[in-house]
């Protein structure tokens, strides 16, 4: 038969409406249930035709398949789906073919059938299962054949063959898109095994399966399988051309949040991320609970999530504050969808405004009464701040300047600030800022009061705005190349759930001043990175050897202020602290003469707008402040004035 004729009406077969596909099986069972009983005395009388006794039960022959049929009715057979038709469906025929016997044995009594042999309902029970629950799971499985073999359906692994592996490749065989063709598991008491149908394979057995079976897609079906023990697995994948994708994490699945056949592309933080020490629920709730809380660049990627953090450990109330409205708009819809689900009392106040606004911030931490501050409102990004320097600066340090002063005289509880490893010997203004704001508390902390200062460094966080991971993501959908400033640059990397928790965990053990470094893990180089991702879309790095591969990385040269590595401390004097993942770092600070003197010649420079007093500066105040280029020379290339390119705001 002709493929396309086959397909169309294999198509047509399979869309055909419900109802039309319950009179077909019912006229089927009307078909076949008189065929079981003829069965059932051909099997005792071990002939074709016993004529004597079939006349003797003519009348049963009618009786049978209607009043099976009412059965099956009752028990709800022809609702059942057959191409999904499972444990339920099969109990229903067993139920339905058991009365039906009884049914004939009584009959039989009652009626006086003579002759008639006493196994001939035991005989009919038999056969009926095989005519009735066999003719259903005939076509189901030819229903799953024909999509395999005439439906355009990718062929793929599992990666797990347990529960949920079972389950998806459940879901998987009754879909249109793939069909499984094996498991692949760490257990070695299931290699060899078969499990709904499927073999089970070992992991070093995958080459041969994949030319086996044409393979370009592989599920990793493994929701409670820790961040190592996935990485583990995706190292081992990384040589194979296959597209990885994986299951909702089993939390999810248990909230109903997502179901295991809702495949999603892997997440790099599966690679790069490492299983988060449990939060310790007393420096958690610390600086929280009961408390009214205040989050500076709420909107932001650490803000937002501390926002989220914050409103789970029962503050009194949330002063969500941020210079964007949009921004705004998206948090505080966020934390009241939250406060509803977790249904907490929590009071939660949208405040609009910047920080570098003295009135407006001392009428907020005055009016609401703020205990604790977390500062994350900043200007982070390195290329964007090195050609605004004046905004930048002003944003960075002197906000900082006037939230922690404005917090120091009206006696707030506690401020941390939201730092970042660009801090540390800065190649860059926005890296020096960040340091400046640190001396601003350092100084602060040394004097008396109540309140207790204290700042956090860590790297990028994944998934950020301006993150390298998003930015590859979209070029890689776009076909590349991916553009990488250098192929020895580095970055430490961490959840933004985990940077926003220990952020949370390190204020609550402040004791005034504290430099807070997280521990970030290993480092990983951006060119690996990018490799990794486009080998887990299941795609080929482009290269001299292959220009007929899929994607290309660029090497697009050092950003302005850019540096190749990134550091954590300024020097080595670092000790531990209850937090195994939280240290603390004895830093330098500037004499409080000198810091306000150069606090005064800052503002003064932002003032007359003369972004290079800032920098300069910026390079007297910031121990080791060494500018990877210069920024005149930089826009002298350009042909484009200082001034120019600043944005008035």
């Amino acid at each position: 038969m002709n493929k396309h004729l086959f397909n169309t009406i294999t198509y047509k077969a399979v869309t055909m409406k419900r109802s039309y596909k319950r009179i077909i099986m019912l006229c089927a069972d009307l078909i076949v249930l008189p065929f079981a009983l003829w069965s059932g005395y051909a099997l005792r009388l071990s002939e074709l035709w016993p004529e004597r006794h079939l006349l003797a039960s003519w009348w049963l022959f009618l009786a049978v398949p209607i009043i099976g049929i009412f059965i099956f009715i009752r028990l709800g057979l022809y609702r059942a789906v057959v191409r999904f038709m499972g444990a339920q469906a099969i109990w229903a025929v067993v139920k339905g073919v058991l009365l039906l016997a009884s049914f004939i044995w009584v009959a039989a009594f009652l009626f006086k059938i003579e002759p008639f042999p006493r196994s001939v309902p035991i005989n009919f029970a038999l056969a009926a299962l095989v005519y009735v629950g066999g003719s259903r799971l005939l076509i189901r499985n030819y229903y799953h054949w024909l999509l395999k073999h005439y439906v355009n359906k990718e062929a793929v692994m599992i990666y797990g063959a347990g529960g949920a592996g079972i389950q998806l490749a459940t879901a998987l065989s009754d879909g249109k898109e793939y069909y499984p063709v094996a498991f692949l598991d760490d257990d070695s008491s299931l290699w060899g095994a078969t499990i709904k149908g499927l073999p089970v394979a070992k992991p070093s057995d995958i080459g041969e399966l994949l030319e086996k079976f044409e393979v370009k897609h592989i599920l990793l079906a493994l929701p409670n399988a820790s961040i190592n023990e996935r990485r583990y697995i995706l190292e081992s994948l990384e040589k194979y051309p296959l597209h990885v994708q994986t299951i909702p994490s089993m939390p999810e699945i248990l909230s109903g949040k997502a179901q295991v056949s809702q495949l999603r592309e892997l997440a790099i933080e599966d690679l790069l991320g490492r299983d988060p020490v449990p939060a310790q629920e007393s420096l958690l709730k610390k600086c929280i609970f009961k408390q009214i809380v205040m989050i500076t660049g709420a909107g932001g990627s650490i803000g937002s999530e501390i926002c989220r953090q914050v409103i789970r450990c029962q503050p009194k109330a949330i002063v969500v504050h941020e210079i964007s409205e949009y921004s705004l708009y998206r948090i505080e819809q966020e934390l009241l969808n939250l406060k509803a689900e977790l249904n907490t009392d929590v009071l939660i106040y949208a405040i609009l405004g910047s920080v570098c606004d003295k009135s407006h911030i001392g009428t907020i931490v005055k009016h609401f009464g703020i205990e604790t501050i977390y500062h994350a409102a900043a200007y982070k990004h390195v290329p964007i701040v090195e050609k605004n320097i004046i905004t930048g600066v002003k944003n960075n340090v002197l906000g900082t300047k006037v939230l922690a002063e404005t917090a120091a005289e009206l006696g707030v509880k506690r401020f941390i600030l939201v730092s970042t490893d660009k801090a540390v010997r800065p190649t860059n203004v926005m890296g020096a800022s960040k340091r400046f704001a640190e001396l601003i508390l350092q100084d602060l902390a040394k004097r008396p009061g109540k309140t207790m200062f204290s700042m956090v460094r860590f790297g990028n966080v994944l998934g950020s705005s301006g993150s390298v991971v998003p930015l590859f993501r979209k070029q890689i959908a776009e076909g590349g190349p991916i553009t990488v400033t250098h192929k020895e640059i580095t970055r430490y990397f961490m959840t933004i759930p985990e940077a926003a928790c220990l952020v949370i965990q390190a204020g609550a053990m402040a004791e005034g001043g504290d430099v807070f470094v997280l521990d970030m893990g290993e480092s990983i180089k951006i060119y690996d990175l990018a490799k990794r991702m486009i080998q887990l879309a299941g795609l080929e790095l482009k290269t001299e050897k292959n220009p007929e591969a899929d994607i290309a990385i660029e090497i697009a040269g050092l950003r302005p202020g850019e540096k190749l590595y990134e550091e954590l401390l300024i020097g080595d004097n670092v000790i531990g602290t209850q937090h195994p993942k939280i240290l603390r770092a004895n830093e330098e600070s500037l004499e409080h003469e000198v810091l306000l003197q150069l606090l005064d010649a800052i503002e003064t420079a932002i003032n007359k707008r003369d972004s290079n007093e800032v920098r300069s500066l910026l390079k007297q105040s910031v121990d080791g402040f060494k500018p990877v280029t210069d920024l005149v020379d930089h826009l002298n290339n350009k042909e484009t004035p200082e001034k120019t390119v600043i944005p008035l705001r």
